[in-house]
């Protein structure tokens, strides 16, 4: 016959090592009789009491796990904080070296932003390689018991508290990083575009006439605003001074980058020779619009929100 007390007992010896299951069956099926007996002596029914019992000793899979002595997590609580670890530091640094050094290699080869692609693809899989192979590692270490000294936590090991900042160090390395990386490239479109001429020469994306005066100007002017995040950082807090220092900056880049893009003299003209879509004046009008507009958007975002942050620091 084949009862819920068979059934729960095949369930749970399915799981656990063959030697042990006649062993196991007759130790189950003695415990789940008992606790029947002691139910119906109560006056139980048996049928309920059969399934309230098996309901009281759970998941067979989980029962047969303690049984066998196996363990139901990949990586359990004493090596799991390490993993953790490990796999974050790897993770802070290695996809993000593997990608740039890819991306460096393809833009070498040519291809232009093409290169990102690659990169990104290649970070990606490094990262999937990184974790898959850490958690085997560790998954393995758990499983065969093999000795891993693991310090002990000591007081020794605590942080210092943070000391909250006005201006946090990451937002202004972020910032200067960017500022510096569009200074890098204004000069670099010059010599190493993206865009080649039937015969291989480079083709600048900026109009080349610009270097006899704007360009050189909007480079002073990022590099004021490399000084500008310096000394914000230093002050340690926005105030009312700063915000219009940088006001007058974003200012100073954005509006002669709206309308150096509104009048057509931003790109280089001879863009039309590689790109027929540049050609037609049309196209032309439309991207510098979408120019001028995405910078003046990101202008009244980043004042708004500077805006924002001066007027709750100057009142705190």
């Amino acid at each position: 016959m084949n009862t819920l007390t068979d059934r729960y007992l095949a369930a749970t010896l399915r799981s656990v090592p063959t030697q042990r299951r006649d062993e196991i069956a007759n130790e189950l099926r003695a415990s789940i009789d008992d606790m029947i007996e002691g139910r119906t002596d109560g006056g139980q029914d048996a049928t309920t009491a059969e399934r309230e019992v098996l309901t009281e000793l759970g998941n067979p899979d989980v029962l047969a796990a303690r049984y066998a002595d196996r363990r139901l997590q990949l990586i359990g609580p004493t090596y799991y904080l390490l993993w953790l670890r490990l796999l974050k530091l790897l993770l802070s640094f290695i996809p993000a070296l593997v990608g740039t050094v890819v991306t460096v290699v393809e833009a070498a080869e040519g291809k232009g932003f093409g290169a990102i692609g690659p990169g990104l693809v290649a970070a990606m899989q490094v990262a999937v390689q990184i974790t898959f192979w850490l958690t085997v590692t560790f998954a393995i270490i758990e499983r065969t018991q093999t000795a891993v000294d693991v310090p002990e936590w000591t007081v020794d090991q605590l942080p210092d508290a943070p000391v909250r900042r006005g201006i946090p160090l990451a937002d202004t390395i972020a910032s200067v990083i960017m500022l510096v990386l569009t200074i890098a490239y204004l000069p670099f479109q010059h010599y190493h575009s993206w865009v080649r001429g039937t015969d291989g020469e480079n083709i600048p994306i900026l109009d080349p006439a610009l270097w006899s005066f704007w360009l050189p100007a909007l480079i002073v002017v990022l590099a004021l605003s490399v000084i500008f995040e310096v000394v914000k950082y230093r002050i340690d807090r926005w105030t009312w001074a700063l915000f219009g220092m940088k006001a007058l900056l974003n200012l100073a880049f954005s509006v002669p980058l709206a309308w150096l893009a509104l009048s057509d003299r931003l790109l280089n003209p001879a863009l039309g020779e590689r790109l027929s879509w540049v050609a037609e004046a049309d196209n032309r009008n439309s991207l510098g619009l979408a120019i001028a507009v995405g910078a003046a958007a990101i202008v009244v975002w980043d004042l708004v929100d500077t805006a924002r942050k001066t007027r709750q620091q100057t009142t705190a």
